[in-house]
């Protein structure tokens, strides 16, 4: 693929920084290498020596001295080795991509690790946004998305869903208006990417069918665009076998997947990372070499001895016992919500993730209901408007989490909420 045209010129621009550079080999240099290149800190001047992490099975991590050392000190941008590695390995495991054995130049799978999924998007989107852009997303849609894409000034475009995700016919609607050939004339401005989040959707809770995926995928080949698969919630799908994703798919190199650990590691540790073609994932990291220069050493060590020690399957188990908890959630929210509301709203099954969404029945907007009097009888929404790019128009809609409360605050909650409800009606 010819990636230059989906390139912004800021980042057609970036070039590899040479003190970022030096890191990559000091790390790999032997240690009678004498330098007298970097500004790293002297770790000995350091206040912190030694760390014990006692995990869920009783086991610990330790860090001595010369780990401590190393955890509290400058890494490389991409990611300490160790740490990508095992992750390249769980790619090649969890999606097989078509293009792990490309040539670099013709889109070969690598990955990066960034602060978080939310910090690997907003350089994608840096890398690939120009003003006036046209680009394509299903609503209605995380609110750190529209947050972080609204001030790049370009067109969002809508495409319809249902409980099974992008409704394909929707897509081909907005794409005939232009032509196949048309992606070859930068002056017709055919749309750059989709963005989707096709498990466990934030805020629906609906999973993107498998069925879809493939005929998403196939309208993305011919009319050019690439496909950006942010997916934090894949590993909180609530049925197996888990969809396979647009990653697996991707025979052309043009998937740019975010994934995260927030949702079943830590969210506060800030591990997210980005698997996409090389030529894309080198940009990312030329950006991050001059924003956050890479993400902290001390949390990727953590997370690469947990999985190190875990090995793949104990991952995938504590996984498991991650989906079982919220699947439990899921089902008391569900329980409560048909108790109390099942004549004043209605609402689809999650799929995955973390969340319920809601239309009230006879309410045109939930805004006032949620943000003023909901609050004022101590239950916390969010109103539908803030999932919509038009956030002025009148919605329906609220999202209920079941991560946090438990099922008996998740009842009471219910109760108010269709008490508020019928006083409104």
């Amino acid at each position: 693929m010819n990636y230059a045209r989906f390139l912004t010129a800021a980042s057609a621009a970036r070039k590899a920084s040479v003190i970022r550079a030096l890191t990559d080999i000091m790390v790999r240099a032997p240690k009678s290498l004498i330098s007298l290149a970097t500004g790293a800190p002297n770790p000995n001047t350091f206040p912190f020596k030694t760390a014990t992490f006692t995990i869920e099975n009783g086991k610990t991590i330790q860090f001595e001295e010369e780990t401590m050392k190393r955890a509290l000190q400058y890494s490389q941008s991409a990611g300490i080795p160790e740490l990508l590695t095992w992750l390249r390995q769980l790619q090649r495991r969890l999606h097989n991509p078509p293009t792990v054995h490309y040539p670099p130049s013709q889109g070969q799978m690598d990955l990066c690790v960034t602060c978080g999924s939310q910090d690997g998007l907003s350089k994608v989107f840096e890398m690939l946004i120009s003003p006036g852009d046209n680009i394509i997303l299903d609503e209605p849609l995380y609110s750190g998305t529209l947050q972080a894409l609204r001030p790049m000034g370009c067109n969002i475009m809508s495409v319809s869903s249902d409980e099974h995700g992008i409704i394909p016919d929707s897509l081909k609607e907005i794409l005939s208006k232009w032509k196949p050939e048309d992606s070859q004339d930068p002056k017709k401005n055919t749309p750059k990417f989709l963005y989707t989040i096709p498990s466990g959707n934030n805020p629906t809770g609906v999973s993107l069918a498998a069925n879809r995926k493939k005929e998403i995928y196939e309208l993305a080949r011919k009319y050019n665009f690439l496909i950006i698969e942010d997916d934090p919630y894949y590993f909180l799908q609530f049925t197996k076998p888990w969809a396979p994703t647009f990653l697996s798919m991707d025979v052309d190199g043009r998937v740019i997947r975010a994934d995260s650990f927030s949702k079943v590691l830590s969210s506060g540790l800030r591990i997210g990372f980005v698997t996409g073609p090389k030529p894309l994932i080198e940009r990312i990291v030329l950006h991050t070499q001059v924003s956050t220069l890479h993400t902290s050493t001390f949390t990727q060590l953590m997370v690469s001895q947990l999985l190190h020690q875990w090995g793949e399957e104990g991952f995938l188990a504590h996984v498991d016992r991650v989906v079982d908890f919220y699947r439990k959630q899921r089902d008391a929210l569900l329980t409560s919500a048909d108790k109390w509301l099942r004549d004043l709203a209605e609402w689809h099954v999650p799929a995955g993730g973390m969340f319920l969404w809601m239309k009230i029945k006879g309410i045109a907007d939930t805004k006032q209901l949620i943000e003023e009097k909901a609050l004022k009888n101590e239950v916390l929404i969010v109103p539908g408007y803030a999932f919509f790019v038009d956030t002025k128009a009148p919605s329906p809609y609220f999202r209920l989490s079941f991560s946090i409360a438990s099922p008996e605050q998740m009842d009471v909650a219910c109760q108010r909420l269709a008490q508020l409800i019928k006083e409104s009606l």
